[in-house]
């Protein structure tokens, strides 16, 4: 039990000279004349009207066919492999040589330097122009990627090509071109090359979203820089998240193929040699493969390279909401089937979701169609999303399932402070041991509490209590109690006592942020 404690056409008449038939008659085929030529001038000049227009596009060659699901055993792989592994490239990367200038002992601030006649803009003085400047290492990177339009687009990883000021790629038939960098994506780590070349061979691209666990796959890369390889297993998961991309967007495929350094930005291949994925990372005690590696699903890749070919950027849905998991005992309060599904935890004011009708507490269990798992899913399919495109979502509100429709704006700066984070909470347990008290304006000003925030505060909270585990702290705001708004100290005391069962779903405000947590009391 608790315990008291915020958008004249002028036409010139002429006496006709000559019989008005004839006159007529050369005039009409004057105007008929004139008037080819300017129909015939209007294709030429709508072309250049829409050349002026026209966006660069990567063609791609899509099949987009489901696998043929074969469980007898082939002798040899090899027509696949020679039909795809023209289309992986290597790729080197370097850096510019940085000087490492040593300045004469005690002068080693500029200032002073320039106090006793060492002009600071003086190229004389520049260390680079003395022969004997020593000079750091020139960083050398290398890794993979694939060619996946005519055109010459290579995708491969953002890390691969992070920070180069030079980048090589070299293709399986000897050839080398220099490749200029159309753009990347860290919060993906996907990354677009361009080779200005003709007559290249390019990867067929599948459709990502049907491949299932088991299917057969191979890595194609250059591993270790030993040179082109191919390795073989199957599809170990999909949808992994591993949080190895800082305030990314992760949906990896899990393969036991062997990859290994140097096989970043590499080819992850179906039985058919159809690009699925984009080798990335592996997990790893040894720096080499266990069996554990991911790649980036090649739709999401596709979406990227897409956006940075065409608009020179990436654009991002936005939702606008603050979202949670949601663990089995939250699910049984919350009168939900499953745990699958985000739980609202707080809604923006005037967001896409506001405008929706989103609630907070609502869990949002389809989002465009697609059953949503968790958090992680829910974010990447909003940031997925097109900004400005009507996109219907099924919420489960009091038990029951609500249909909404929501226009998904663009997320504004791309910042990972939005809204649309990462809210994970894994709170299994509160409130015996917890002291609350009415919010005065001493409160406000001591907890920086604002004035919008309305409920008890908080003031204690006892170390090794349920309570404690779930991450109650004093100076948390507990807003509603079993989904009941809380008003004063007093009904939080009498909700409490009058509880169903001893397990007690909160929402608090905490440092700025509203979530949900569940105490449980029940062991």
């Amino acid at each position: 039990m608790l315990e008291f404690k915020d958008e004249s056409n002028n036409i010139e008449q002429t006496t006709l000279k000559k019989p008005f038939s004839q006159q007529a008659g050369r005039w009409l085929a004057l105007t008929l004349a004139t008037a080819a030529l300017f129909v015939g001038a209007i294709p030429a000049i709508r072309a250049r009207s829409d050349a002026a227009q026209v966006r660069p596009t990567a063609q791609l060659k899509l099949d987009t066919r489901p696998l043929e699901r074969d469980v007898r055993s082939g002798n040899s792989y090899a027509p696949v492999i020679q039909q795809v592994t023209p289309s992986v490239v290597q790729v080197y990367t370097s850096s510019r040589a940085r000087v490492a200038r040593t300045p004469a002992p005690g002068m080693e601030d500029p200032i002073l330097r320039w106090f006793f006649g060492e002009p600071r803009n003086d190229p004389r003085m520049d260390p680079r122009r003395r022969p004997n400047a020593p000079q750091t290492p020139r960083p050398m990177g290398m890794g993979s990627g694939v060619i996946v339009s005519p055109e010459g687009y290579i995708i491969t990883n953002n890390h691969v090509v992070d920070g180069a000021d030079e980048i090589k790629v070299a293709l399986q038939d000897g050839r080398q071109f220099q490749a200029s960098l159309v753009g990347t994506d860290p919060k993906t780590d996907v990354a677009v090359l361009k080779l200005n070349a003709t007559d290249l061979p390019h990867a067929t691209v599948a459709d990502s979203d049907l491949i299932e666990v088991g299917d057969v796959v191979m890595a194609i890369g250059n591993p270790f820089g030993v040179g082109q390889t191919v390795t073989m297993g199957i599809v170990s998961a999909k949808g992994r998240g591993l949080g190895i991309i800082s305030e990314g967007y992760e949906d990896f495929i899990q393969t036991d193929a062997s990859i290994n350094p140097g096989n970043s930005g590499g080819a992850l291949v179906d039985a058919e040699g159809r690009l699925i994925g984009i080798n990335t990372a592996i997990v790893s005690r040894t720096g080499g493969n266990q069996g554990i590696g991911f790649a980036i699903p090649v739709n999401l890749a596709r979406e990227i390279m897409e956006s940075l070919v065409q608009d020179g950027r990436v654009t991002r849905g936005f939702l606008g909401v603050v979202i949670q998991n949601v663990d089995p005992i939250m699910a049984r309060k919350l009168e939900l089937p499953s745990s699958n599904g985000a739980l609202v935890a707080e809604v923006n004011p005037r967001s896409p979701a506001d405008r929706a009708g989103v609630k907070s507490g609502d869990v949002i269990v389809q989002f465009n169609h697609r059953d949503v798992r968790d958090v992680r899913q829910l974010r990447m399919e909003v940031a997925r999303t097109r900004p400005g495109q009507a996109v219907p979502i099924e919420v489960v509100r009091e038990g029951k399932i609500k249909k909404l429709n929501v226009n998904v704006q663009e997320l504004a700066g791309d910042s990972s402070s939005s809204a649309e984070q990462l809210e994970l909470v894994a709170d299994e347990e509160t409130l015996v041991g917890v002291g609350v008290s009415d919010i005065d304006a001493q409160n406000r000003a001591d907890w920086n509490i604002p004035s919008n925030v309305r409920g008890v505060l908080v003031v204690e909270v006892e170390s090794g209590t349920p309570s404690a585990r779930a991450g109650l702290r004093p100076g948390d705001v507990i807003l509603e109690i079993n989904r009941n708004t809380v008003e004063s100290a007093s009904d939080a005391i009498k909700m409490t006592a009058e509880a169903k069962d001893k397990i007690t779903l909160l929402k608090i405000w905490s440092q700025g942020n509203v979530r949900f947590i569940v105490v449980d009391e029940s062991d």
